[in-house]
């Protein structure tokens, strides 16, 4: 009689439409205690027999640690698979704010072993990013920088649609009305969010360089924005350069801020919630210039000749820099 419960639990299976679950399974933890979370999470039924055929199957031992995604009611016999090969294993993919697509690219190699190549190639297809409710012709700015938790065997395109929906997902009906009060589309909104987290260190100065460049904007100055050459320079030569020289200002790109008035074609990174946000929520500032000072902070200025006092006394080491109201 027991043989035969056994082999109905181990041959049943979970209902087509059954719910997925996240099971974290420590390491080093018993299988009392991995069936105990399966039993909390409603994927397991039966703990005794789970236990049971484990042990029958040296599958005690050979449990890997990880977190995985399961369905409720699934069979006993696949969920000892799936553990012991590691088959259904989330794993942590992490994109850090600022990174471009050739940097999420390497991010994806390194992390989950997908070629980069690969990974790019899925950015080709820019019909599947109008399908996921994006716009603009490039995905540039709209793989939303987060830590996600995804299937070891994630193929590139599913990685890709993953991203683009977060940030799409970014578009509350609060986001959008004001964007719309601000007259400028999720594409602008996403350039100068782009520009702002390239050159903001502390999140108090990201809605004080938004005002910046704003105000920059709406007198039609050039922007002249280090990270959208830097951008530029990296599309031809595949690599990033972090400190420009006095030519590299007149790298020609349409990237360049310094040779092209107002938003540059598109984002150039992958802009953080925050940096979204203080585009559309500015600071009000009279400011039209700023430099990098000292701890990771910037010195802002109103005119220019006040721009040139500050290098001056950044450059010369003065601390602090002088509070230019």
């Amino acid at each position: 009689m027991a043989g035969l419960l056994l082999l109905s639990v181990a041959c049943g299976g979970p209902a087509p439409d059954a719910p997925l679950e996240q099971v974290t399974v420590p390491r080093g933890a018993s299988i009392r205690a991995i069936s105990d979370s399966l039993v909390a999470h409603r994927v397991l039924e039966h703990p005794r027999w789970f236990r049971t055929l484990a042990r029958l199957r040296g599958a005690d031992r050979k449990a890997q640690a990880g977190i995985y995604e399961l369905r409720q009611g699934e069979r006993v016999s696949a969920i000892l698979k799936i553990l012991v090969e590691g088959r259904g294993k989330l794993v942590r993919f992490t994109v850090p704010e600022g990174e471009t697509l050739l940097g999420v690219a390497e991010q994806a190699e390194r992390q989950l072993d997908i070629a980069a190549d690969s990974f790019l190639a899925a950015t080709r297809d820019t019909a599947r990013l109008r399908a996921a409710g994006a716009e603009g012709p490039s995905y540039e700015g709209w793989l939303h920088p987060e830590t996600y938790l995804v299937p070891l065997t994630i193929v590139p395109e599913d990685l890709v649609d993953l991203m683009v929906r977060e940030t799409v997902a970014l578009w509350t009906p609060e986001r959008d009305a004001r964007r719309d009060t601000m007259g400028l589309t999720r594409v602008e909104v996403l350039t100068l969010a782009s520009i702002v987290e390239g050159e903001a260190l502390v999140d108090d100065e990201r809605p004080v360089i938004a005002g910046v460049y704003l105000n920059r904007l709406r007198l039609r100055m050039a922007l002249q924005a280090d990270p959208t050459v830097q951008y530029g320079m990296e599309l031809l030569t595949g690599a990033r350069k972090t400190r420009l020289l006095t030519k590299d200002y007149k790298f020609e790109s349409p990237y360049n801020t310094y040779l092209h008035p107002g938003l540059p074609p598109g984002p150039i990174n992958s802009p953080g919630t925050a940096s979204i946000d203080a585009v559309l929520n500015p600071a009000s500032v009279p400011y039209l210039f700023f430099v990098a000072g000292p701890d990771r902070r910037h010195v802002f200025s109103r005119t220019y000749r006040e721009h040139l006092t500050a290098i001056r006394r950044v450059r010369e080491g003065v601390l602090p820099p002088p509070e230019i109201n």
